[in-house]
């Protein structure tokens, strides 16, 4: 591993740089990415941003994003980019599994790769690395090396400012996780200071969705969601068959399973959702109850301690009462 520190040298002169991030990029995945950019186009890089897949809508207003190019639309060019790339920035992911077939690309460029990440268990495909669990958002890590590591806080202008202000916003659950701590408060004062608008951004995120979207919600809530009060928990399931009848997009099921655990006593909220290829789960707890463990050792997934996810080859049925099974091993610390 190589000291974060030489990057500084390594940015002095114009690089072609790729940064990328994690597949169904969410909003520190695409905040912090994008913030990185509008640093590094300062620094007179050529700089492009590569996503795995498509992303949600109400993602799409922030600084530049036209400039990034979806690997699945744009396959070919997105590999030429990483092959010639002199430097590859991977953001907000930790395996290069969470890239998909983008992953081996970048695995076999001769460019050094820069992860810079809070989850936990890094695989080891970094150069460099800026990781630390202890972190709540990717961006605060981002605005960490911009500031501290390359010493070039007056780069921190509107624009980079307001990205990584969004990621530290959506992954933070608007600063209520245990991880938003002073010093996050802190970073967040100095980017509404440097130009970012915290209510605007706030409505662009959170004020942006669409009828069907929140008609698919009151479905969930009012048709899906079962409640296990011996255990603390609580489930939500959805079928390909609901995902196009409400006509959902990318982005439309996110944040549903935080609905499921903010009923006052659930300890565990899980969202269970069919798509065409398989079976998909979001699972978050409170407290130390560790939702990561659950997915990591039943459904080839992990995450962070109180957010987590998988997936499972078999039909939705069958995972479903897989994770219905799971609940009494775990009743000691859900009833806590």
């Amino acid at each position: 591993m190589l000291e974060l520190a030489s990057l500084k040298e390594l940015l002095v002169q114009p690089k072609h740089i790729v940064i990328t991030t994690h597949h169904k990029p969410d909003g520190d995945a695409m905040g912090s990415s994008l913030g990185l950019y509008n640093y590094l186009i300062q620094k007179g890089h050529q700089v492009r941003v590569i996503t795995p897949t498509d992303y949600p809508t109400f993602l799409q207003w922030l600084p530049n994003n036209p400039e990034v190019i979806i690997y699945t639309e744009k396959p070919e060019e997105s590999q030429q980019l990483v092959a010639t790339a002199d430097l590859i920035f991977c953001l907000d992911f930790n395996w290069l599994s969470r890239i998909n077939e983008l992953g081996e690309f970048v695995r076999a460029a001769k460019a050094p790769k820069v992860m810079i990440d809070h989850h936990l268990e890094p695989e080891g495909f970094d150069d460099y690395r800026h990781w630390t669990i202890n972190a709540c958002a990717t961006a605060q890590l981002v605005y960490d090396f911009i500031v501290n590591i390359m010493g070039e806080c007056e780069l921190i202008n509107k624009d980079v400012a307001t990205c990584l202000y969004t990621g530290i916003m959506t992954d933070s659950g608007s600063f209520r996780f245990p991880t938003t701590t002073a010093e996050v408060h802190h970073i967040v004062a100095d980017l509404i200071n440097l130009g970012a608008e915290n209510s605007r951004i706030h409505q662009l995120v959170y004020d942006n969705f669409s009828e069907s979207r929140l008609r698919f919600l009151g479905h969930c809530l009012l048709n899906k969601m079962e409640i296990f009060t011996e255990y603390n928990a609580a489930l939500i399931t959805v079928t390909k068959e609901e995902l196009k009848q409400y006509q959902t997009t990318t982005g439309d099921t996110e944040g549903v399973v935080n609905y499921a655990l903010s009923i006052n006593g659930i300890r565990l909220a899980a969202l269970i959702i069919e798509r065409p290829d398989k079976v998909k789960l979001s699972l978050r707890s409170t407290g130390d109850f560790p939702a990561n463990e659950i997915c990591k050792k039943y459904f080839n997934g992990g995450g962070h301690r109180n957010a987590a996810g998988g997936f499972s080859e078999e039909k939705l049925e069958t995972v479903v009462s897989q994770f219905k099974a799971i609940l009494p091993e775990y009743k000691t610390l859900l009833i806590q």
